[in-house]
């Protein structure tokens, strides 16, 4: 299956009635569904001009690597302007998509779940770095939330003794939850509530759908890996920078809305 231009064309009719709801409810948002939509297009052609060079039989693998580079860097970059609040959230957020991306590529490709190609490294790199960064920017500011909030509390228990470690762990796995559970609720949900990108992008062009709902289980399952590997590298690494040597707290204050 193929959409042509004009088809593209009339699917941005689906953008306007976005548009027309927040214009109707007076949300103000129109212009930035508008330049949303504008920019997802644009990107998704780049994209897509690039993966042509990429997934070309003679090309080199070396460059679907250094694409995924690229990816864990503006993925780092990204989280860290979506939570500005959290310090130093930089290379924290990229040691963790490294970190997600080699624990889940050592399963897919060291076992033989897929084959390592281009056709399949940078799908599979994209999912697994696209959904770390969305629970990097939860774990990170909800852990700053906790600590904020609870400050009176942690204080407490850093003046009873405590190291910084045992003093934070209850917030830390606050957060952990926090960020983790709409991954678990979306992966308990799928395929009764609703059909996922994978799976619904396989059917439509034409792959036998017992073979698509395989590949789905598949990505679920990096998903929730990544998910979880980057959370846990990510909290750790926030604790740390929140926490002075002598064990005292250091919360960035809240900035005013």
């Amino acid at each position: 299956m193929t959409v042509s231009l004009p088809g593209l064309a009339v699917s941005l009719l689906l953008v306007g009635v976005a548009a027309g709801v927040s214009l109707a409810w007076r949300l103000g948002l129109e212009l930035s569904i508008l330049w949303a939509a504008f920019r997802a297009l644009v990107q998704l052609l780049l994209v897509g001009g690039v993966l042509v060079l990429l997934l070309a039989p003679e090309r080199s693998l070396w460059w679907s690597w250094l694409w995924v580079a690229g990816m864990i860097a503006y993925a780092g970059w990204t989280a860290r302007q979506r939570a500005p609040e959290v310090p130093r959230l930089l290379p924290i957020a990229s040691v963790s998509f490294l970190a997600a991306s080699a624990v889940t590529m050592l399963v897919i490709f060291g076992l033989g779940v897929m084959p390592l190609s281009s056709r399949t490294l940078v799908p599979i790199a994209g999912l697994i770095i696209g959904n770390a960064m969305t629970a990097t920017v939860l774990v990170g500011r909800r852990l700053i939330e906790e600590l904020r909030d609870k400050r009176a509390e942690v204080e407490a228990r850093l003046a009873l003794g405590q190291p910084s470690s045992q003093a934070s762990r209850i917030y830390l796995r606050a957060a952990l939850r926090s960020a983790l559970t709409p991954q678990i609720e979306t992966t308990k949900a799928t395929g009764l509530v609703f059909l996922p990108g994978a799976m619904t992008g396989l059917i439509l062009a034409g792959v036998d759908p017992v073979s698509a709902v395989l590949v789905q289980a598949v990505v679920m399952f990096l998903v929730l890996a990544a998910a979880a590997t980057t959370t846990t590298v990510v909290s750790l690494g926030v604790v740390r920078r929140l926490f002075t040597p002598d064990h005292r707290l250091v919360v960035p204050a809240r900035t005013a809305s």
